[in-house]
């Protein structure tokens, strides 16, 4: 009997290793897309989440900046102000990305503190993913950033002034921003000006801007009249405009305590002086200089008499031509705070 023996081959086993990668996240982020490409509905829903708001959004900016630095920037104009518009410790809400990476959800040093309503995103390609607050602050690569942002955000301001109804919305919630602008922004004052709006003699209920005032202007009228006031009541029954409505000027109310400020601030618009109705100095066309002066000689002892009745509580008293049926009006000295009492 014959046995055949089989002999096995040893096998070798040979491991092989490989990485499957999968990508699950293929969205790209919605400020680096091309703005064409993107519809209103896709920027409302990316506003809503970005923010927690449920209403949609007034205005949208969307731009990128190529040049000497790069970045692009989603910046959004919310319908209302928040309650805690101009408190200390109120968060800007305009958020860092360093190269799609978020680095600060509120970036003090990319926004002023007057345009502190704006939303958004801005996405550098030009600083450090370490980089820290201190080095922000002395960033120039993020004053650059800070320049171009507010230049935009001016510009989007601009573009919602063509649309009256959007931007009386966006002028009652946040005028104040825009006065506090002119404040603060001494670069940027002039462009801030021409957004204002403001009640005159003439607007009616509506509001205009004092570029639509200068266009109203007579030739003969040297300067841009306003009158500060609680109420669009006060102001309009006010002696202090009696002569100016009769020359049939126009007249700026500044009826809010920020206008106030502001148009000291502003001073002049499109090379017209700002000139208040209830201060000294104010010039008036058909100014008889004869006619004048033969008024405050026959009146020289009675202001002297109400002068020394008065003792400290005026700086003066004299002739006045701003008058027309009132007695007399106190105004503002335009140097010191002292009011002067002016007599038809």
């Amino acid at each position: 009997m014959i046995v055949a023996k089989i002999r096995r081959r040893k096998t070798k086993k040979i491991k092989e290793k490989y990485n499957a990668q999968e990508e699950w996240n293929k969205t790209k982020p919605i400020w680096t897309r091309n703005p064409d490409d993107i519809i209103q509905e896709e920027y409302g829903e990316f506003y809503k989440s970005f923010t927690n708001y449920w209403e949609d959004h007034l205005a949208v900016k969307h731009f990128s900046v190529e040049g000497q630095l790069e970045f692009r920037a989603l910046l959004f104009i919310p319908h209302w102000a928040p309650f805690d518009l101009f408190e200390n410790k109120k968060k800007k809400t305009t958020k860092l990305y360093i190269c799609h990476v978020s680095i600060m959800d509120s970036c003090d040093e990319l926004i002023p503190d007057y345009l502190n309503f704006i939303h958004g995103v801005v996405d550098s390609e030009d600083l450090h993913l370490n980089i820290s607050r201190e080095m922000l602050q002395q960033s120039k690569v993020l004053k650059v950033i800070h320049k171009n942002i507010v230049k935009k955000c001016l510009e989007l301001f601009s573009e919602l002034a063509e649309d009256k109804e959007k931007y009386k919305e966006f002028y009652e919630a946040f005028s104040k921003n825009l006065k506090l602008g002119i404040h603060e922004d001494s670069t940027n004052w002039r462009c801030l000006s021409e957004l204002l709006r403001y009640h005159t003699s003439q607007s009616g209920d509506e509001m205009t801007s004092l570029s639509e005032y200068m266009s109203h202007m007579k030739e003969t009228q040297k300067s841009i009249c306003d009158i500060t006031g609680e109420s669009k009541e006060q102001v309009a029954n006010s002696s202090f405009v009696e002569c100016v409505w009769k020359q049939g000027f126009e007249v700026v109310y500044v009826m809010e305590p920020t206008d106030e400020h502001c148009v000291q601030q502003l001073k002049e618009f499109d090379g017209k002086s700002l000139v208040s109705m209830t201060k000294e100095g104010l010039e008036l066309p058909e100014y008889k200089e004869e006619k004048m002066e033969e008024s405050k000689a026959k009146f020289e002892n009675l202001c002297k008499l109400m002068k020394e009745l008065l003792d400290k509580k005026v700086e003066k008293v004299t002739i006045s031509n701003r008058l027309m049926s009132s007695p007399c009006c106190s105004v503002m000295s335009t140097a010191a705070g002292q009011p002067t009492c002016s007599a038809s």
